[in-house]
């Protein structure tokens, strides 16, 4: 921990120790940010190559410390809540990483105790797009339970250097479900349509290929729930196919018409 930084949830005699449930992909980012600064307790059921800055420990030493990161995709949620929950201490502060928030922060609620507090949050970035930092970076963080929302924003701003973003949860999904799942349903489709050109193309397409990268290498579980698992994605998802089915409408038609008129050379005048 940085000399001049405070963490919120501190304990008597040092820097609060954290708690690392999951070290997939995403656990290893937040060892890679947290690690050099806090005290690090990982786990996860899989054994997995030394990480930098993280002391393996077993699920209820993890679990016991003052603040404990649940890193696991949403459908293993309840049951790690449910596993951690003998283990947590009175006062910890447990915080998600999950890709949307009304469903998490329900799991947590019921099945987490009553003298924990709770923030849902959600890192507006993954390993790819922050392979060159986090600095910048949004983070929303949804106010469950307890007061930690805003100390705990704080020290992001001030010592990652996030965007820290507070909201509900519902108010995350609803947004979320355009940002986050309209752009990895493009991507998705993008990738089902290659192989797609690498030689002549404009700086949009680029661009457009660059967010594709962000996403492709995501687990399966992320767009799983990012699709599924967001209440309000469904709608957009909707609107986004049937306005997509309108406009192919619309040009078949065009086509039609341009075809019996006969009209034009079809080179383009751009």
């Amino acid at each position: 921990m940085n000399q001049g930084s405070k963490h919120p949830v501190r304990r008597k005699g040092g820097p609060p120790r954290i708690g690392l449930i999951g070290l997939g992909a995403f656990g290893r980012l937040i060892a890679a940010h947290v690690g050099a600064r806090l005290p690090l307790l990982g786990y996860d059921p899989t054994p997995k190559e030394p990480i930098k800055g993280v002391r393996f420990a077993s699920l209820a030493e993890a679990a016991g410390c003052d603040v404990v990161i649940l890193a696991v995709p949403v459908p293993a949620l309840r049951q790690t809540c449910r596993d951690i929950r003998p283990h947590l201490r009175q006062g910890a502060l447990v915080i998600d990483v999950c890709s949307v928030k009304v469903l998490p922060a329900q799991i947590m609620r019921e099945e987490l105790p009553e003298q924990v507090d709770i923030i849902g949050t959600h890192p507006m970035f993954g390993p790819q797009s922050a392979r060159g930092g986090v600095k910048g970076m949004k983070i929303v963080l949804c106010p469950i339970r307890g007061h930690w929302t805003r100390p705990l924003a704080g020290w992001l701003r001030q010592t990652l250097a996030l965007d820290a973003i507070i909201a509900t949860p519902e108010q995350h999904d609803r947004e979320a479900a355009m940002v986050q799942g309209l752009v990895h349903l493009i991507a998705k489709v993008l990738v089902e349509m290659e192989p797609l050109p690498r030689a002549m193309t404009t700086v949009s397409f680029d661009l457009l290929m660059r967010v594709v990268e962000m996403v492709r290498y995501d687990a399966p579980e992320v767009f799983y729930a990012i699709e599924r698992m967001n209440p309000y994605a469904p709608d957009v998802r909707r609107k986004f196919f049937g306005l997509a089915a309108e406009l192919a409408e619309q040009l078949e038609q065009n086509g039609e018409r341009d075809a019996q008129a006969g009209g034009g050379d079809g080179a383009s005048r751009d």
